[in-house]
């Protein structure tokens, strides 16, 4: 592969944010140079009134192979990646069959290979019927354990039973496998389900998966992770009071760290009321002092990652009675925008609100998840880059959704911030104005461990 050069952008490195050119080799970023050093021969890119961030990470993500392409396939999930600056997923097992055990992530490894057009990793469905197998999972099909504490449409396994889910904390401590966690109570939905009966309107669903399953779930968490010293990584927070309990949790010393996502920071229950499926999530949307709670844990740095709970269902599916329309958007596409023009609207400065969103979806989740190369614009690195407009104001419609569910809660949304360019090792992958470029060569990625090991 020939040199490449980024030139005159504004770049967000692990040091800070600076003026400078990227020098790509071979995939690799070779070089960062500073404002006035001489560059080198081959193509350029212009990247003058644009940030350089590193490609970008989502670790939330369903893209429904194996049993669902139906509403989402590699194809357009890695498209809607790509135009939304992001090169690397970690895909989630509640797939048909889901994925329980290393035989079937394996099987999924060859069904995505061919397919993807972003890097990958896989989630390890948590079994109840084996929790056992998370102490000794081969790290190469996966670290990570995806618990579902609560059910809903398309989760294949729940922990009812408290000793099953201590049996996972336990084995998966053994392991050295991180948990990732649904952490909502089913125990606490059940005993309310049989007193209030269905949700007859979205006005009634965030009342009927409310804030109490998330708050018992979570401090049921802290107390297997303070039992076991298992690593724990809670998924989509919703609430307020969840986000005090981790983060006393992490000052205590206890290794547990949380997600927020982008429908959570975007969108409150007033959404769902007036909107209706288009914002029926799993954990529910919450209200207003809740966004504002995740807002503050974005720019503390209490939340250790961004994830869009990227979770296409069909318009048909979606439109069914709001009991029976499963939870779930698209938003691996609209996630590093819609947090962008979050932090603008409260008037965070942009070279802040580049670090920020590099923490998130960057730096933290590639530390968080082992994934070497990935998530820092430093020398060595892949050359995983987006080439981001920190300032063009644009509003989404249908016609930019790439992802195969067609629709986004965000149509109609004005967002201020627009990625221009994706690169996936060293070549261009996604362009705004002449569009996808991707090969579907994208690597499952080997972990810190293994690379670690080989060397």
């Amino acid at each position: 592969m020939e040199q490449l050069i980024i030139e005159g952008g504004r770049l967000v490195t692990p040091q800070g944010v600076r003026e400078g050119t990227v020098v790509v080799n071979d995939g690799k970023v070779a070089a960062l140079l500073g404002p006035d050093a001489p560059l080198p021969d081959g193509p350029r890119i212009d990247a003058r009134g644009r940030y350089v961030l590193p490609g970008l990470i989502d670790t939330h993500v369903h893209f429904r192979t194996p049993g669902l392409e139906y509403k989402e396939d590699w194809a357009h999930g890695s498209a809607a990646a790509l135009a939304g600056g992001v090169t690397t997923v970690m895909d989630m097992p509640n797939t048909r069959p889901p994925g329980l055990d290393e035989d079937a992530l394996r099987t999924k490894a060859e069904l995505v290979a061919g397919h993807a057009g972003v890097d990958h990793r896989f989630h390890i469905g948590a079994d109840p019927a084996n929790p056992g197998l998370l102490a000794t999972l081969d790290p190469d099909v996966a670290t990570s354990a995806k618990v579902f504490m609560a059910g809903h449409h398309t989760a294949p396994v729940v922990f009812r039973d408290r000793a099953q889910l201590d049996a996972a904390f336990e084995a998966a401590a053994r392991g050295g496998v991180r948990l990732v966690l649904h952490a909502e109570d089913q125990q606490v939905f059940d005993l309310l389900d049989s007193w209030r009966g269905d949700p007859h309107s979205y006005a009634e669903y965030e009342p009927h998966r409310p804030r109490s399953g998330a708050i018992v779930a979570v401090a049921q968490v802290v107390e297997l992770v303070r039992r076991h010293g298992t690593a724990a990584h809670v998924l989509h927070t919703s609430s307020a009071e969840e986000i005090d309990l981790l983060v006393a949790a992490a000052r205590e010393g206890l290794p547990v760290t949380f997600e927020v996502t982008g429908h959570h920071l975007s969108f409150t229950h007033a959404d769902t009321c007036r909107r209706g499926p288009r914002t029926r999530l799993s954990p529910a949307i919450r209200d207003e002092p809740d966004r504002e709670r995740l807002w503050q844990a974005v720019l503390n740095g209490e939340a250790a990652t961004a994830g869009s709970d990227h979770a296409p269902h069909t318009v048909e599916e979606k439109n069914r009675p709001p009991a029976d329309a499963p939870p779930g958007l698209p938003g691996v596409q609209e996630l590093a925008v819609s947090i962008w023009t979050g932090l603008r609207t409260r008037a965070v400065p942009a070279d802040e609100a580049a670090r920020h969103l590099v923490r998130l979806m960057g730096s933290g989740p590639a530390a968080l998840f082992e994934l070497p190369g990935k998530g820092r614009l430093e020398p060595g690195a892949d050359a995983d880059l987006v080439l981001f407009d920190p300032a063009e104001r644009w509003q989404m419609s249908a016609a930019d959704v790439r992802s195969k569910c067609g629709w986004s809660a965000y149509e109609g949304w004005t967002f201020t911030g627009r990625v221009v360019t994706t690169l996936r090792a060293g070549r261009i992958a996604w362009d705004v104005r002449t569009g996808l470029h991707a090969p579907a060569d994208g690597r499952l990625l080997p972990t810190a461990r293994r690379v670690e090991a080989v060397r």
